[in-house]
């Protein structure tokens, strides 16, 4: 216990290499975890992005029209009736409209038409509203940018892409844009996916005074909010399950009965769209899938055992478009629909050239680190603990990359070389500054170990200072160059130059 109480921090370096071993090679875990069989069939966890394993990056604008310095209501049923009354007077469909009233002083009441609607037709609206704004512009706020990255991440994550994100994103010129990236894929496999707005609606279409009618029986956030699994071949179609929660329950068995669809007629009896009684399944406002309802689930909507036992099938024409319907009702549906303004694509074949390379540029560097060393001291007491210490930085930050799921790209490798540089760097001066003078007590050896300590702290004051406006700004690659670098310092200050200092104290004072 007492060695323990002395060299705690080599335990807790032996702990995360360890731990980064696990990460790295165990099954189930990052990459092999997200269910992608091409991901679990690789020799680590690891993932990559663009650049090293191919895919696409699209850039898209959001469609949308701000009025800033609105006055929007606190009051929520108040805000409602504002957001109805602008889209009303616009001819848009309830939902496309969005006030958000006052969050801090930077932030004024805005009120956001998700539409293609230009600016003055939104300004003219205003004025036969009667509501007085500040100013006009095309774009939405950031909170709805925000809101529509992650909601693509979900969609992403849903469908097994690994290594992928989604991101907001601000040109020097002002510019605002959502950033996909997507490897493995190409551009049109991850429009498809995203080009809508994924919203969900069952409609009932039903025949009411000689005319046919449709009327929303489940909108896309009663869905959403209901337990949907997996899709899959129920009775031979593809079907998503879904279980409604009771109090939606409720309200979907009494419309049912209400338009007719338990009655004699009702069941089973779909002609659309020249008639009958059908249930429609909506995206985006188109039809996509039409169907009568069956005789014992019409009987269940009679009787109140639907309620007991709420679940029924989202029917499609195929386990692609079922997959779709799965995964816009687990995401949820966007803001407002997006505009591609350009993409790039790396061909996966080209990309795998990269990833050897990546590995040699890193042994070369390794190798050229630990040369300079023996050559500098040519003691191996003092150069093998101080290349295994270097070493162990870079093994510590792939264990994070896998755990986190980070995608490698060749920016990251360019961190792990600086990183690699870094650490030694703050081990020499560590090295030259116990060694000056022969070491003659535990005593001396603290002293100057403080002392080189203090000095590599600053120097990791300075470069993660110099590296933070680099790991903000939305600076393109440049971005994970910075955080690998920032992350390298941070594993170096707090863990490994401290466990060198043990390593090194053991070996030049004799203690045991």
């Amino acid at each position: 216990m007492s060695w323990l109480r002395e060299n705690w921090r080599v335990a807790f370096l032996v702990v995360l290499l360890l731990g980064s071993s696990v990460a790295l090679f165990a099954p189930g875990i990052g990459a092999s975890a997200s269910g992608d069989e091409e991901a679990a069939s690789r020799p680590t966890n690891l993932q990559y992005g663009l650049e090293l394993s191919g895919g696409v990056r699209l850039r898209a604008t959001a469609v949308g029209v701000t009025a800033s310095g609105v006055d929007v209501p606190g009051d929520e049923t108040e805000r409602n009736a504002l957001e109805a009354d602008v889209a009303n007077a616009l001819s848009l469909e309830p939902g496309s409209v969005t006030a958000r009233d006052r969050t801090s002083s930077d932030n004024p009441d805005v009120v956001e038409v998700y539409s293609n609607n230009t600016t003055a037709e939104v300004g003219a609206a205003f004025d036969e509203l009667g509501l007085a704004y500040e100013s006009l512009d095309s774009g939405v706020t950031e909170a709805t940018r925000d809101e529509i990255a992650d909601t693509i991440s979900t969609k992403i994550d849903a469908t097994g892409f690994s290594g992928a994100r989604a991101y907001p994103t601000t040109t020097q010129s002002g510019q605002s844009y959502i950033v996909v990236e997507v490897p493995g894929q190409n551009a049109s496999e991850v429009r498809s996916l995203i080009q809508g707005r994924g919203e969900v609606e069952m409609r009932a279409y039903y025949p009411e005074g000689g005319n046919q009618t449709n009327a929303t029986v489940l909108t896309h956030s009663q869905l959403q909010r209901s337990d949907v699994s997996t899709a899959q071949m129920i009775d031979g179609r593809p079907s998503v399950p879904v279980s409604l929660t009771q109090d939606i329950a409720e309200t979907f068995a009494a419309d049912m009965r209400e338009y007719g669809f338990t009655s004699g007629q009702g069941v089973s009896n779909c002609e659309f769209p020249d008639g009958g009684y059908c249930l429609l399944t909506v995206l985006d406002g188109e039809v996509v899938y039409d169907a009568g309802v069956r005789a014992n689930l019409a009987q269940s909507f009679e009787n109140g055992e639907f309620v007991q036992d709420p679940r029924f099938v989202i029917t499609a024409n195929s386990m692609e478009e079922a997959r779709e319907l799965r995964v816009n009702l687990q995401a949820g549906a966007l803001p407002t629909q997006l505009e591609f303004q350009d993409s790039y694509y790396v061909s996966p074949s080209f990309a795998e050239r990269y990833k050897p390379l990546s590995l040699v540029t890193g042994l070369a560097a390794a190798i050229a680190m630990a040369l300079v060393v023996f050559a500098r001291y040519g003691d191996p007491r003092v150069a093998i603990p101080m290349v295994f210490t270097a070493l162990s930085e870079v093994v510590i930050l792939l264990g994070f990359a896998a755990v986190s799921g980070l995608a490698l790209d060749l920016s990251h490798i360019a961190g792990f070389i600086a990183v690699i540089g870094t650490g030694v760097d703050d081990l020499v001066i560590i090295a030259d500054e116990v060694m000056t003078q022969e070491v003659g007590s535990q005593r001396v050896f603290k002293s100057r170990f403080r002392k080189a300590l203090w000095v590599i702290g600053a120097a990791a004051v300075t470069t993660i200072i110099a590296m933070s406006p680099l790991a903000v700004l939305s600076l393109g690659d440049l971005r994970g160059f910075a955080i690998v670098t920032i992350l390298g310092v941070l594993i170096g200050v707090l863990v490994t130059r401290p466990a060198y200092g043990d390593i090194l104290r053991r070996l030049l004072t004799g203690e045991h």
